[in-house]
């Protein structure tokens, strides 16, 4: 048997997202940049996707830009607040996803920036008071923080920390790769002036995403080389990923508080029957619905001799989970998430995380391997 529960790294591509980008590439293959009838009908099916987008978010179609994802958006939108606003300061924590700690990182050590971390308590809650401490005491800020770690699902009071920058007149980029298409956004109401998707975590397709830029805010062009996007992204669209990603978007609001019912379901259900089957277990990040990423469940196990096959021995029993995050997976490095909530270090953690196509069948299998691989390595 074997069963998937990474989809917080990247999540099946959905038929019928599969069904719409065939369709295209068998039949519309002009470049959406020529003026003929093949790039005219190519144009088309381009901006159809960003108006089904826009109406989506409830903003206007001039504010959605393609990309080749969240890394890409992320990097975008931090660079450019940087650069073309004068931007000396930054806050961030320091359980952000790599697409936005490293290249804050790097910016700090090129001279460029003054970065100030807000703190998080155990649970990865950020301090908003501290927030608002360090937007007082600073020059105007731009403030990246995500709306749900990927690691811990531990969810980010975004309206909050939106009204907090309005305040003191702040830059507010959140990273939503993992909530696009699992929550509502309304765009006409937050009050951020960046937010990212990425077509992967929601059953789209790799390699494209979106980045939404507030009108507020005047961005110079993301990448050089043609007039492709509004002149904002230089090259061909990935034209396919485009149909692709506005499908599934599209499928995603379409249902929504049924999916997320029945993933909420299959997740509580999990942490019942491993506290059940191991009561030492602990959970990483807010479980707690309202507080936590319904798609996410970080378990963290008690101490055992070869913590370290842990996820090797669930993917021989067919099993597929990560160490944290998907970046690190694989890998011997820790996950900078679990340091920084203070986490044990001696136990390991696993994060299984959901999707609409999982079943209670596959939960009941997972929770007993994990028994079992816990038995044995515990008679060690």
């Amino acid at each position: 048997m074997k069963i998937y529960l990474d989809n917080a790294a990247t999540t099946p591509l959905d038929k019928e997202v599969l069904k719409v980008m065939v369709e295209v590439m068998e039949n519309q293959y002009g470049n959406p940049s020529s003026i003929h009838a093949h790039g005219r009908e190519v144009r088309t099916l381009v901006e159809k996707a960003r108006k089904t987008v826009a109406n989506l978010m409830n903003t206007a179609p001039a504010n959605i830009f393609f990309t080749s994802g969240g890394t890409e958006a992320d990097n975008t939108a931090i660079k450019s607040t940087i650069q073309d606003f004068g931007i000396t300061h930054v806050i961030t924590s320091k359980i952000e996803h790599h697409a936005v700690g490293h290249t804050l990182e790097a910016l700090e050590s090129q001279g460029k920036i003054k970065l100030s971390y807000v703190e998080t308590d155990a649970k990865g809650n950020i301090n908003y008071a501290q927030l608002e401490e360090l937007l007082k005491s600073n020059e105007r800020s731009l403030v990246s923080l995500m709306h749900a770690n990927n690691e811990i699902g531990t969810l980010t009071d975004i309206e909050r920390v939106g009204e907090l920058c309005e305040a003191y007149q702040a830059i507010f980029h959140c990273d939503t790769v993992q909530t696009m298409g699992h929550y509502p956004h309304d765009l006409s109401k937050l009050k951020a002036h960046f937010v990212v998707c990425s077509a992967h975590k929601l059953h789209g397709p790799k390699g494209v995403g979106f980045l939404y830029v507030n009108p507020s805010v005047k961005i110079k062009p993301m990448i050089l080389g043609g007039a492709q996007e509004r002149n904002m992204r230089g090259g061909t669209e990935n034209v396919y990923g485009i149909v692709g990603l506005a499908k599934a978007l599209e499928m995603a609001y379409a249902d929504m508080e049924s999916h997320q019912n029945q993933i909420q379901t299959l997740k509580s259900y999990m942490m019942k029957e491993l506290k059940k089957a191991i009561p030492e277990i602990d959970f990483n990040g807010e479980t707690a619905p309202e507080k936590s990423l319904y798609t996410v469940l970080n378990v963290c196990f008690p101490k055992m001799e070869m913590a370290d096959m842990l996820l090797f021995n669930l993917d021989i029993s067919g099993i597929s989970a990560s160490g944290g995050s998907a970046c690190s997976s694989g890998s011997n490095i820790g996950s900078h998430v679990l340091f920084a909530i203070g986490a044990d270090p001696d136990r390991p953690s696993v994060r299984f995380s959901f999707s609409k196509f999982n079943t209670k069948e596959e939960i009941d299998y997972v929770v007993q391997k994990v028994k079992e691989i816990f038995i044995s390595e515990t008679s060690l």
